[in-house]
């Protein structure tokens, strides 16, 4: 009886109000931090001081699954996991919400994302009013290639067949991105494809594989790789092409002609979390685009933040100017976000994708 009453128990009365105190968890190298001091995030203290909450900000988030492990026993039992915010990326956000292990948000407490949310994030197809979300960080899943050891290589196809690059590939481990990009080189849709697409996107990348063309899959340990030249060219995600052109001007991004994917790593609030209200004055605040610009010059990727290029640009010009960073309409209306799937869909696509890396 005790679980049946767990399962049906309303959302944990909410103590903001009397306790000032927000636990988030986040990805590493993901907020501004202190020059001089690594252990101080300026944006983070500044949100104290103007709101009063003492936040414990942990990077415990590496790797979707590994933390959807952590928390899911804690989620599924209806029990608060001691943290207030949990930054997922869209499939994984997606999955929260169909598990119904995430509250709804009150926009009356988060105006700034009504005000200030990118047009190309407002609509993802697993939250279309984003009810139950705000994007944190977004980024590109393109191409990567180092202009010292190859030509331009400009689509899927050419990184996928060109001899010049055999044994010299890398795709990202992360079905969605190495995937979308496929079916969108194959003029599919990655938010609306069927099983046959997905099938056909599958052998494509098989046959590179048995070619010997693709070396391997990654996660973002292809960088240094990359940046020594060992990689020629690869799938690759835009914010870490842009720390790596710092050091090395001869690393290239492209937006495929057929398209890229968007990606978000979104904040939520879990079921069962006891500061719901300072969870959305977090929110609200990184949604000022003063700040938002303050966390993008440290963090290089995608800023979800309208207003906030004009901003950055008082701090660095280079900045504002980065179409990685701050993309224009015309490069975000060549980005794709990936469907939200269903629990069985995403297992046999897993499965499949997983097959074709090797596993």
């Amino acid at each position: 009886a005790a679980d049946s009453q767990s399962s049906t128990a309303p959302a944990t009365a909410d103590q903001s109000d009397s306790d000032k105190s927000l636990n988030v968890s986040n990805w590493p190298l993901y907020v501004d931090v202190d020059e001089n001091d690594e252990s101080i995030r300026p944006s983070v203290v500044a949100f104290t001081a103007a709101t009063g909450i003492k936040v414990a900000y942990t990077e415990d988030v590496s790797d979707n699954n590994v933390f959807f492990g952590k928390v899911r026993n804690q989620l599924a039992a209806g029990q608060d996991t001691g943290r207030d915010i949990m930054v997922l990326t869209d499939w994984m956000a997606a999955k929260m919400i169909r598990l119904g292990w995430v509250q709804k948000l009150d926009k009356a407490n988060i105006p700034n994302v009504e005000a200030h949310l990118r047009a190309a994030l407002k609509t993802p197809s697993w939250d279309p009013t984003r009810d139950y979300s705000a994007p944190w960080q977004s980024g590109f899943g393109g191409i990567a290639y180092n202009g010292a050891v190859t030509k331009p290589v400009m689509t899927i196809d050419e990184l996928f067949t060109r001899p010049d690059l055999k044994g010299k590939v890398t795709c990202l481990s992360e079905m969605r991105d190495t995937m979308g990009l496929v079916l969108l080189s194959m003029g599919k849709d990655p938010a609306v494809f069927n099983q046959g697409d997905f099938d056909a996107a599958i052998e494509k990348i098989q046959k590179a594989v048995d070619s010997g063309q693709i070396r391997k899959f990654t996660g973002n340990e292809y960088a240094p790789d990359l940046a020594k030249g060992n990689i020629a060219a690869c799938v690759a995600w835009s914010g870490d092409v842009i720390q790596l052109q710092a050091k090395n001007d001869k690393i290239k991004y492209v937006i495929p002609e057929a398209g890229a994917m968007l990606w978000s790593d979104n904040m939520q609030v879990p079921k069962a979390a006891k500061h719901q209200k300072n969870a959305e004055a977090w929110i609200n605040y990184y949604y000022d685009p003063k700040v938002a610009a303050q966390v993008a010059a440290y963090v290089n990727y995608i800023c979800p933040v309208d207003g906030a290029q004009e901003e950055a640009a008082k701090i660095d010009p280079d900045l504002a100017s980065n179409s990685l960073i701050f993309p224009d309409a015309a490069t975000l209306a060549k980005a794709y976000i990936f469907a939200g799937l269903d629990e069985a869909t995403e297992k046999s696509c897993q499965d499949a994708y997983a097959k074709v890396m090797g596993g």
